[in-house]
């Protein structure tokens, strides 16, 4: 989109909770662009910008470090108990600050299991999972918060260091053949640039409170198994049927292999313009695999 409204830059301050792969990339990608960026660690750390967040053992940020923050941006899971972490600790000191915006990264399976079909966000929710339902929880909360909130709904992500090919090379692939299972999925990339996207033309663009990014291509786990295959130039185990392995996978393997659907990414890419940087599998672990 031409002639952003509001540009990120040196008078945003950003506080990053749950810094592990998405966190860690956006966090990178905005320091880039002249933002103060401050990430939370569940242990003391030797980088400066590192704050100490805990809330299993209470060990919430010193004061100081909510001086000028402008977003935030939570990626942090449900706890045992079902709760979100920041939400529990950090409510009241959250609605004490003049914050812009409030990011919250959840999951796409909070729309459970539609045997295929395409699910976008003006469809209802059905969980199919404990972690799922917690999930749809925690975003209820953060929703009825009142805090300047935006939910982005994440299928599976992968990226450089984090895709099948460590999973080749580490000799811990299972091939598995389900037929008519599909997944979505989205490189880390386009999770961050989405929503530097949205920020940058916040003041353009309607408002959503709840957005998917996902990639143009849901296909078969086999099929992007079978690219990273041909593009290391090995050749791929027979594949194993489901029904075949599957008292062998661990109960989140199970789970994982248990939906089935196809996440929609047209209110992100038609509705509100953004260009995917890596619109399928392919393109994207071309990406991984020249940076590996």
């Amino acid at each position: 989109m031409k002639n952003p409204a509001s540009l990120l830059g040196n008078k945003n301050k950003f506080l990053i909770f749950g810094c592990g792969f998405s966190g860690s990339f956006f966090a990178k990608t905005i320091k880039k662009l002249g933002c103060t960026v401050l990430t939370s660690s569940r242990s003391s750390s030797k980088d400066p910008d590192s704050f100490i967040f805990n809330s299993e053992n209470s060990l919430i940020p010193d004061e100081e470090i909510f001086d000028g923050v402008t977003h935030i941006l939570s990626c942090i899971p449900p706890d045992k108990n079902g709760n979100d972490p920041v939400l529990e600790s950090l409510q009241s000191k959250l609605q004490d600050l003049s914050l812009e915006w409030i990011g919250y990264l959840s999951t796409t399976g909070v729309y459970g299991n539609t045997k295929g079909d395409w699910v976008s966000e003006t469809d209802p929710p059905n969980p199919f999972q404990k972690r799922s339902l917690n999930r749809l929880n925690c975003e209820k909360k953060w929703i009825k918060s009142g805090l300047p909130v935006q939910i982005f709904r994440l299928p599976g992500i992968y990226g450089p260091g984090r895709s099948t090919f460590e999973a080749i090379n580490n000799q811990k692939i299972r091939v598995i053949l389900k037929e008519a299972q599909v997944f979505s999925r989205v490189h880390v990339a386009d999770i961050t640039h989405a929503i530097i996207y949205l920020l940058q033309n916040k003041d353009i663009l309607k408002f959503h409170q709840i957005i998917n990014i996902a990639d143009n291509e849901p296909c078969p786990q086999i099929e992007v198994i079978q690219y990273c295959y041909d593009l290391l130039g090995l050749t791929m185990p027979k594949p194993i049927l489901f029904e075949d392995a599957k008292d062998e996978l661990s109960p989140i393997a199970q789970s994982f292999w248990m939906e089935n659907r196809r996440v929609s990414n047209k209110l992100l890419c038609e509705t509100l313009g953004y260009r995917l940087i890596f619109k399928n599998y392919k393109i994207g672990l071309k990406n991984c695999y020249l940076n590996s």
